[in-house]
């Protein structure tokens, strides 16, 4: 029989230099996906006449996230001074820095993707008015190849 992986086991973490460097886990994600999409390069000869030949072409991956908008300044919680917020991603993304990161899988013989240099290519904050929690979403577009070994290490 398989084994499940709940959805809330794979967390988005990207990597903070600002004091100690570390992994900080994106705060109060609601869900998280991770996308790869290959590119096809298509030929025909007069050798195939009416034949498509395709081969693989470049590869490319994107993270999209959404999660609560939490206040990572007055800790009304305790432990959310060590998550990233929107905040904390609205700086990376204003001051277009390059992203480190990495997704638990919930696997216990694979327990991370990890990559690097990955750009955040949109940010999103939703407040609705009423009794709705504040929330944002955000892209990363992945630069490079997505591996299993921590690049910190």
């Amino acid at each position: 029989m398989s084994n499940f992986i709940k959805g809330d086991a794979v967390i988005l973490w990207i990597w903070d230099t600002s004091g100690t460097p570390a992994y900080k886990p994106t705060a109060c994600l609601t869900s998280t996906s991770l996308s790869q999409t290959r590119n096809i390069i298509e030929s025909q000869t007069k050798c195939a006449p009416g034949l498509v030949e395709k081969d693989a072409g470049s590869l490319n991956n994107e993270i999209s996230l959404e999660g609560q908008y939490i206040d990572t300044t007055s800790t009304p919680t305790a432990g959310d001074d060590t998550k990233m917020s929107h905040d904390a991603l609205f700086e990376l993304m204003n001051a277009g820095t390059p992203i480190d990161w990495r997704m638990s899988t919930g696997l216990t013989d694979t327990a991370y993707y990890y990559g690097t240099e990955s750009i955040l290519s949109s940010l999103e904050l939703s407040a609705d008015a009423g009794d709705s929690v504040a929330t944002f979403s955000g892209t990363l577009s992945v630069s490079g190849a997505i591996v299993t070994t921590d690049p910190h290490v």
